[in-house]
């Protein structure tokens, strides 16, 4: 299929689709690289920790989270 043809076929879609199409095209320009995203992970790694050591935030278990989240889907 060629750009001409999908443009065609997109300007045929009901507006709200159109919105909807628009939004995840711009989405997939601004997405970020890989290692923009290992560099963003680091940081937010190193903030949770950091909440952690000042005691800002209480470890939970994982176990815990599991049994809380299973408990959430019945």
């Amino acid at each position: 299929m060629n750009l001409q043809r999908i443009e065609d076929e997109a300007l045929h879609l009901p507006k709200e689709e159109r919105a909807q199409l628009i939004q995840r095209l711009v989405l997939s320009l601004e997405s970020p690289s890989e290692e923009e995203m290992k560099s963003d992970w680091l940081l937010e790694a190193r903030r949770r920790a950091e909440e952690l050591d000042n005691g800002s935030v209480q470890a939970v278990l994982g176990d815990d989270v599991m049994r809380k989240a299973r408990a959430l889907i019945k």
